[in-house]
């Protein structure tokens, strides 16, 4: 028992910090975080906070996003990205928060592993169904995410209720039923360690047998891990890619791999497009606190947030370049320092008339500035003149409109914001 308090101190510890960190990185969102009361059945006590965005879609969609083991709703709104996408995008997010005292939710227990059980699920699925009452939203598009115990529930939402969720993106979870316990102890150290190996067919009988005779559609799933995590062992980033590769009834050898950014492999099964029935994110040297800035967004691009429905697998077609006149982009940057460290934040602005249809940022880094990772963009090179490219789901900036990009780096002392900068050759103001 003392060996699971400490790890799953480790556990809470390690969330905490990215989340604080994340926190500070992020813009505010205009509207605010609300508790609701009364939702429905709530076997296990959990708390609903709902974010509504001051604009949204007709029949918005829904997304659950669980928290870390010590976290909250509350701190996982104001410690990720995804109230602000969800300005964006015009859906709702639902922030469940567990009371019980180690603050993880249950995914051990026969309650939580069953369709209509009396634990944590149960009480999701009523918030949710209290949106689709009460908000009008749309109960063909719900979704779930979670970083640590919330990617793990994302995992038992997804195989509980596959007929209320659509698709799922997990930040270092496990396994569906990796966590089963008979102890109470609602730790499974075998799981953690990456020491329960199943077959693909093993693995997918246990999602099944959660609802037992449902044959409708099963919801698509995207993993992220760490290859570094101490936490929950990398093992169990493919062992989650056997279990819903089965599910789904697609092949487990990759249709597609690529790399969106250098320490990153993706493997897409089953489809090439963005919205494959699976997809995998595996970051080279990444640790528990897998969650940075600019993955929300993608997982978002993955579950079909960012579009009126599931996105069309996209086929490739050159676009011309349109170049604004000289001064028709404006740039805004923020930095956040530290010892020989830093992060910048680019918001990029089309303030001409005419839409942008692919586009390179162009700046130039102080010196002993070296970028080590980025988001949202391709960076080449990582030192002084630095020219940043769009990817593929943000490559087009209508007149007016704003993407945001941006970069780690290491620094020998001087930590300014980069300078001098130019949207497909042309100057731009500086906000």
């Amino acid at each position: 028992m003392r060996t699971t308090t400490k790890v799953m101190a480790v556990l809470i510890t390690l969330a905490v910090a990215v989340c604080g960190w994340l926190a500070s990185a992020l813009p505010t969102s205009a509207a605010a975080l609300t508790e609701v009361t009364g939702f429905g059945a709530n076997p296990t006590n959990l708390r609903m906070y709902e974010y509504v965005p001051a604009s949204v879609t007709a029949r918005p969609a829904v997304l659950v996003a669980a928290h870390y083991c010590g976290g909250s709703g509350p701190a996982m709104h104001s410690g990720t990205e995804f109230a602000s996408l969800a300005d964006r995008y015009g859906f709702i997010v639902v922030y469940p928060s567990v009371t019980r005292s180690s603050l993880c939710f249950d995914v051990s227990t026969p309650g939580a592993l069953t369709h209509n059980g009396n634990s944590d699920p149960a009480g999701i699925v009523s918030m949710v169904q209290w949106e689709i009452q009460h908000r009008n939203a749309d109960a063909s598009r719900v979704y779930a995410t979670g970083l640590s115990s919330g990617a793990m529930m994302t995992n038992v939402l997804l195989g509980d209720y596959p007929d209320v969720f659509k698709a799922g993106a997990a930040f270092a979870g496990v396994p569906f039923g990796c966590f089963a316990t008979t102890d109470g102890s609602m730790w499974n150290s075998t799981c953690s360690s990456g020491n329960l190996i199943k077959t693909p067919q093993q693995w997918g009988d246990l999602v099944r047998a959660a609802y037992p005779g449902y044959t409708g559609p099963r919801p698509r799933m995207q993993v992220w891990y760490g290859t570094n995590d101490t936490t929950l062992n990398y093992a169990n980033f493919g062992e989650q890619l056997k279990q819903w590769t089965n599910v789904l009834g697609v092949s487990q050898t990759p249709a597609l791999t690529d790399h969106p950014q250098p320490a990153w492999t993706r493997t897409r099964y089953g489809g090439t497009g963005v919205t494959a029935p699976v997809e995998g994110i595996s970051v080279e040297g990444g640790t528990h606190n897998i969650l940075a800035s600019g993955m929300a967004a993608m997982a978002l691009d993955f579950m079909g947030l960012t579009t009126g429905g599931p996105a069309p697998t996209p086929t490739p077609t050159p676009t011309p370049t349109v170049t604004p006149a000289p001064g028709a982009c404006r740039v805004a940057v923020t930095t956040n320092a530290w010892n020989t460290g830093l992060t910048a934040t680019l918001t990029v602005t089309n303030t001409g008339t005419a839409p942008v249809n692919g586009w390179s940022l162009t700046f130039t880094l102080p010196a002993g500035q070296a970028i080590t990772s980025g988001w949202n963009a391709t960076y080449n090179p990582t030192t002084g003149k630095v020219t940043a490219a769009n990817l593929s789901y943000n490559a087009t900036l209508a007149p007016g409109a704003s993407t945001s990009i941006g970069f780690q780096a290491t620094h020998t002392g001087d930590s300014a914001k980069p300078t001098a900068f130019t949207l497909n050759a042309s100057p731009c103001t500086v906000a």
